[in-house]
């Protein structure tokens, strides 16, 4: 018995770094699809105000549900495209960053203006 003193501290010593790894990778795992969810609700909001002509606050929009983003609008055949992209860190600064992506279409609705917010030619 006197042999097998410490074995349970050395044991957790050697797992406990294992442990708190596993934890930062799922922690960071919420996080990324945390800022999906996000990134997905700016383009589905900004399509949805191209769509009725308004790019002004399609990006208003897509930056207020996923601040920092970049926003690019695109119209082609009676379609119109939104595609936001931002890097995003996880944890701790020195991990390498993650870019999240999403991508929304919307049918262009009868009398939009193609983009010049509402005000006629």
């Amino acid at each position: 018995m006197l042999g097998d003193r410490g074995t349970v501290t050395a044991e957790l010593a050697t797992c406990l770094p294992v442990l708190v790894l596993l934890l930062a990778v799922a922690l960071s795992a919420v996080s990324v699809a945390g800022q999906r969810v996000r990134m997905q609700d700016a383009v589905r909001e900004a399509a949805r105000a191209a769509a009725r002509g308004d790019d002004a606050t399609a990006r208003r929009l897509a930056h207020q549900y996923a601040p920092g983003a970049t926003v690019s609008i695109d119209r082609s055949g009676g379609q119109v495209t939104v595609v936001a992209g931002g890097s995003m860190h996880l944890l701790a600064r020195w991990l390498p960053s993650v870019t999240v992506t999403a991508r929304a279409v919307a049918a262009l609705e009868p009398g939009a203006d193609g983009g010049t917010g509402g005000v006629p030619p």
